[in-house]
């Protein structure tokens, strides 16, 4: 297991796993505010409104039982997948990327990127990418980035020397 050890990148490569790791917390408070929101009278997810779903909770119970409990399903279990690849992101950064071992690096980035890559995109055709739904999420990515962009240079200036 090759990791960077050098007094001159050590500094760079811990605030980028910081970041990276801060950006995991952020994932894991989403997913439980998206658990918290499926057990309220808001009942669908952040930042998701009238302009975007014309029914609410009581609306959604009235027309068909079934639909609610499978819809309330969906959110519990995503905003567990949400939470995981939060926890995933934070103790790969915090544990491996924080050390340099490239293996946590890679791994760090493609999860996020295959988990975002896979919900983003099917935000917009129906008008659900709102910045009060996606705000955070954006968020955390451009904290994400930041701290990979950092952690990178580090791991990249190790390689050179």
């Amino acid at each position: 297991m090759a990791t960077i050890q050098t007094s001159q990148t050590q500094p760079r490569l811990r605030t980028g796993a910081a970041l990276m790791a801060l950006s995991g917390l952020g994932f894991i408070g989403y997913g439980v505010i998206f658990f918290v929101l499926n057990f309220t009278d808001a009942f669908l997810e952040l930042g998701i409104g009238p302009e975007q779903v014309d029914k609410g909770k009581e609306q959604i119970e009235a027309f068909s039982p079934e639909l609610y409990h499978y819809i309330s399903h969906l959110q519990i279990a995503l905003s567990g997948f949400i939470a995981a690849v939060g926890l995933a992101v934070a103790a790969l950064s915090w544990y491996g990327v924080r050390r340099g071992v490239r293996w946590a690096f890679v791994t760090a980035i493609v999860v996020p990127v295959v988990a975002l890559g896979v919900a983003l995109p099917a935000h917009y055709p129906w008008g659900f990418a709102t910045l009060g739904h996606l705000g955070l999420i954006y968020l955390a990515l451009v904290i994400f980035l930041v701290g990979a962009a950092i952690a990178f240079s580090a791991m990249r200036g190790h390689a050179r020397a």
